[in-house]
């Protein structure tokens, strides 16, 4: 069942004279800001779930914040749904513009408005790149945690909006973990301010709200983020395994002898290859996989957490165990990991990454059955993902100029999705929900509970405009979803 936007399955197009609103809003903004020819929008027809491709009715870069304001105002008087865009990293098609919308991209607020040392906190714009920050910071001797794989790229209000993880969030949590206060703006521009400088507040947590809510409630402008003391060590390990079995067994047994990793990651026998190659960090071609621990905290208890882990990893089967002797070579055992997805994007014409989650006991479970479906489907998957929390990323190799691949392959990432809620887990981690997940949100949820997803959401938005089509799928769509399903088989 397509993912691709039905009027028949979403909610109707909402209807607007499109010439009176670009008139409207050429008196908002500069024309140099205002994108209307196939050209100019074409940089802007996907995120980085490229396979899913809509140019915009229009595209703007609004310069100021009273400007964003003023156009979210104007949407809603005249009827213009909105998608807001970021960086444009995200991978469920969250940020995929509709024909009909209006595409409000954030880039240009770039700036970091203030460091507050004394209280580990920095104020900063959506637009700030999420590495940006451990940068700025670092001379401060502090960092900011979450770290996805894109951090190099991707923008802070992007993090917010998906509630991004990344390699640490093991031990230091999701975005939403990190975050003290958002400001935003609802459709009808009215400024909202959530969280504060207090480790907590009275009443709703309807920052948590927001984050993760992929633009449905409201457009982020400023966000006050945590930041954290640069641990006074750090240890990273390169661990190497014969079989994928004997790598998940020993990730959940890291986890049971009490240690908590700074970041606990797994590649596969594809990936492990195709970092090499791409990257030359020294990663053992021949095992079928590989575990990146990283250990950091108070000197004392790193040496400790060490010997116990090398213990822990010896027993569970480990071929080799190589401790990183510098700075320089841990930063290449994440380099490795932080090219892989790059590198194996060079052994197909393009990839499909998928995002589901699993408890830790049934990695080697789900391994073995994504592995089951390659075959099935003659797809080639590599696996690179944050093992310590079950969060899976499973790379799957296709080719978009042919139709029957570009269909296995989706089937494929389905059907992973839909393995993972029947072991227990999510069909999301980090990545969101966007558009590419919709039709699994029917498996893991009741109509109920997606009702009350959208009476939230209606509450926020009553018209809908913000993000349409997007995280929360029509009742029609669900039944539909599960009626196919159920005739299938499956």
């Amino acid at each position: 069942m397509s993912y691709q936007f039905n009027e028949a399955l979403d909610n109707p197009i909402p209807t607007y004279d499109g010439d009176k609103f670009l008139a409207e809003l050429g008196k908002i903004v500069a024309a140099d800001v205002l994108l209307t020819a196939p050209e100019q929008l074409a940089p802007f027809e996907s995120d980085g779930l490229s396979m899913y491709r809509q140019q915009p009715f229009a595209a703007v870069l609004p310069n100021t914040i009273e400007q964003v304001q003023k156009i979210l105002q104007l949407c809603d008087a005249m009827n213009v749904p909105v998608v807001t865009r970021g960086a444009g990293t995200g991978l469920s098609g969250g940020a995929l513009p509709f024909a009909h919308c209006l595409l409000l991209v954030m880039s240009k607020f770039d700036q970091i408005i203030n460091i507050d040392a004394k209280n580990n906190c920095a104020v900063v714009q959506p637009g700030v790149r999420n590495l940006a920050i451990s940068e700025a910071v670092s001379p401060l001797g502090l960092y900011y945690a979450p770290d996805p794989s894109s951090q190099i790229a991707c923008s802070i209000g992007g993090n917010v909006a998906e509630n991004a993880g990344g390699v640490h969030c093991l031990k230091y949590g999701l975005t939403v973990h990190n975050l003290m206060a958002i400001k935003a703006f609802t459709i009808s521009g009215e400024a909202v301010e959530l969280g504060g400088s207090g480790l907590d507040s009275a009443g709703l947590d309807l920052m948590a709200l927001l984050t993760g809510s992929e633009g449905l409630l409201a457009v982020i402008t400023e966000i006050t983020v945590k930041l954290l003391p640069k641990p006074l060590s750090t240890k990273t390990l390169l661990v190497a395994f014969d079989s994928i079995d004997k790598a998940s067994d020993g990730v959940g047994q890291i986890i049971a002898a009490g240690v908590i990793p700074a970041g606990l990651e797994m590649m596969d026998s594809l990936a492990i290859q195709a970092a090499e190659d791409f990257a030359q960090v020294g990663y053992p071609r021949d095992a079928k996989a590989i575990l990146l621990v990283e250990l950091d905290g108070f000197t004392e208890s790193v040496d400790e957490e060490l010997e116990l882990v090398n213990q822990v990893l010896t027993t569970a089967g480990a071929t080799s165990i190589r401790l990183a002797k510098d700075d320089a070579e841990r930063a290449q055992f994440w380099l490795g990991r932080k090219s892989a997805f790059p590198a194996v994007g060079r052994l197909a014409p393009d990839y499909y990454c998928m995002d589901g989650t699993i408890p830790r006991r049934e990695l080697a479970n789900v391994l073995n059955y994504i592995q089951e479906l390659s075959v099935f489907y003659d797809l080639p998957v590599a696996n690179v993902f944050h093992a310590g929390d079950g969060n899976l990323h499973p790379l799957i190799l296709f080719d978009s100029s042919k139709p029957e691949s570009v269909a296995n392959a989706e089937e494929f990432g389905a059907k992973i999705l839909e393995k993972c809620t029947a072991v227990g887990g999510t069909i999301t981690g980090e990545h969101g929900v966007g558009r590419e997940k919709l039709n699994q949100m029917a498996v893991q949820f009741t109509d109920a509970e997606i009702a009350q997803l959208q009476a939230v959401k209606t509450a926020i938005d009553d018209k809908g405009l913000l993000n349409p089509g997007k995280l929360i799928p029509t009742l029609r769509r669900c039944q539909e979803y599960r009626a196919i399903n159920a005739g299938a088989g499956k």
